[in-house]
């Protein structure tokens, strides 16, 4: 089996805000980053398509004409309190601190701490059909690092260290 993990296209938020897990609109450019993703996939045979519920990613895998198996695990971290705020000012928060110092096990208030994450993806690949077809997975950037720590061995702050594009088809 080859895993194809693709990070849902550009959002529609100013640049230094945290979302994590609220439903934000797409940019403009979701019809020429889509269009590119659908390249790069093209020829490709998929036995499973597994999305993040979040309509970021859904939304591309719809256009992408692919038949979608939803599934929370997959949703990106749950940054609680802090959604919606700037990451300059939850850094500067003295629950921010603790979380920055520790973020793999301090939970964000009233979210989530990678361990959690992580826990998840894990969770996630423990189910997936055992199978030689392609399996597709329509993400965002926080599983996709999780993907990398769980199946490739990285350490977790090796996976912080390599950026995780929007649209960005990772195998």
């Amino acid at each position: 089996m080859k895993l194809y993990l693709v990070r849902h296209t550009r959002v529609d938020v100013p640049s230094g805000i945290c979302y994590g897990q609220t439903d934000v609109p797409l940019a403009d450019s979701f019809e020429t980053e889509m269009g590119s993703i659908r390249s790069r996939l093209s020829g490709i045979q998929f036995g499973h398509i597994f999305c993040s519920p979040l309509s970021r990613c859904v939304k591309l895998g719809i256009s992408l004409e692919y038949p979608l198996l939803l599934d929370d695990r997959l949703k990106e971290l749950n940054f609680g309190e802090w959604e919606g705020q700037t990451w300059d000012k939850i850094f500067e928060s003295e629950r921010g601190g603790k979380w920055f110092t520790d973020y793999l096990n301090e939970a964000c208030p009233n979210g989530e701490s990678y361990r959690d994450i992580l826990q998840r993806v894990e969770s996630f690949i423990a189910d997936l059909p055992k199978t030689d077809a392609n399996i597709l997975v329509i993400t965002h950037a926080g599983v996709i690092r999780a993907f990398r720590v769980l199946l490739k061995n990285w350490p977790v702050k090796r996976a912080f260290d390599k950026p995780v594009a929007y649209g960005q088809v990772t195998i």
